[in-house]
């Protein structure tokens, strides 16, 4: 984990389930005496992300429907720190959020933690309405915009002479629906559940899209030649390691200049690449 993270130390139950109440009858001891929750309850895993939010944050007005995709914020704030040291700059920065769903989650990380000013585009208008109201108490720094057409990523969202200092994305990671409910059965073994119950949520656009991460992010990066004039840095997350040497060959090609950026929470690693023209 970044040496910056608020979140090297383990939970402290006792502060989090006094900015979110509700937390509090969820929270338990294992049989190692620590206090934990059920990672397997999609409630449990919301309110815990919600109170990390509150806590650590000051974000206190953010909630999403059933169904939606619920963000680990240790590891989205990973990649802002990362992002900040990609940067190297102490002047306030722009960033640009692709598929920021609707959590929204990295254009509030950015700017809670580094008071950059955000933009975030989603492609679905229920997950663009629902980033909005997230959003709407820091409207001055944060811009969510509908992606209309799905033939694009950055075409149309991006606004004639506008300039952004570095972009992020967390691609969908899955190509099919049976492909994510197969991964997702494999993780409910592992947690221990009867049934596969995705504890993340998701919604079809946040989780799969034909040809899933590889060709997203060869279409991200296809296109991005197109705005090299109107952006510093452009990364994508990369869940898949083998992934690479395709993504690296798509931006040799292209002539962008590019590197990864490992990065790991426990025993969770977890990467993103970042490239510039």
């Amino acid at each position: 984990m970044h040496p910056k993270s608020q979140h090297l130390s383990p939970y402290n139950f006792d502060l989090l389930v006094k900015v979110v109440p509700q937390l509090k009858p969820l929270v338990f001891k294992n049989e190692h005496g620590t206090e934990t929750i059920d990672f397997s309850n999609p409630e449990a895993v919301l309110l815990l992300n919600k109170a990390l939010l509150a806590h650590h944050y000051g974000i206190t007005d953010w909630h999403l429907p059933a169904g939606y995709l619920c963000p680990p914020i240790p590891g989205r704030v990973d990649y802002i720190h990362h992002i900040a040291d990609l940067l190297k700059t102490s002047k306030k920065c722009k960033g640009l959020d692709i598929g920021t769903g609707a959590n929204a989650i990295y254009t509030l990380l950015g700017h809670a933690t580094y008071q950059w000013d955000m933009v975030g585009t989603d492609i679905q208008k229920a997950s663009v309405e629902i980033a909005k109201a997230n959003t709407a108490l820091y409207a001055k720094h944060i811009d969510i915009r509908h992606q209309m057409d799905n033939a694009h990523l950055f075409k149309g969202v991006v606004y004639e002479g506008e300039y952004f200092d570095f972009t992020v994305c967390n691609p969908p990671f899955y190509a099919s629906a049976k492909e994510a409910e197969r991964a997702n059965t494999i993780k409910a073994i592992h947690l221990g559940q009867k049934e596969a119950s995705r504890n993340f949520g998701g919604q079809a656009n946040e989780l799969w899209c034909n040809g899933g991460e590889a060709l997203f992010i060869k279409r991200l990066i296809k296109e991005s030649v197109h705005f090299k004039d109107q952006v510093g840095w452009f990364t994508a997350l990369v869940s898949r390691k083998q992934h690479l040497p395709k993504i690296y060959k798509q931006l040799d090609k292209l002539k962008a200049s590019h590197k990864t950026i490992d990065m790991s929470q426990g025993n969770k690693q977890s990467r993103f690449v970042a490239w510039t023209f």
